[in-house]
């Protein structure tokens, strides 16, 4: 059972991080309008001076928003929700 329990753990984890971040409005066409990520991206501007800066948290943000997270990071994703899955039971 405790098998079963990582599998689920490490599946939610991989599924669960994109849909969160779609969520907030973090899309593949950009960050939608009246989003937490548009409250993100404005109070990002605003201390900077206007622009966004690369590297930064809404910039990489929005960058996973559109083409997804890398397979290393779904590995580390799945790792870890496979490792808490299992400690649940």
């Amino acid at each position: 059972m405790e098998a079963v329990a990582a599998v689920i753990g490490g599946v939610v984890a991989v599924t669960a991080a994109p849909l969160a971040l779609g969520a907030m409005g973090f899309t593949g066409t950009g960050i939608a309008a009246a989003s937490i990520a548009a409250k993100m991206m404005s109070a990002a501007a605003i201390a900077n001076g206007g622009g966004v800066a690369a590297g930064s948290l809404v910039a990489t943000l929005q960058s996973v928003g559109a083409v997804g997270l890398s397979t290393s990071t779904n590995i580390i994703l799945g790792t870890v929700g496979a490792a808490v899955g299992a400690m649940s039971e």
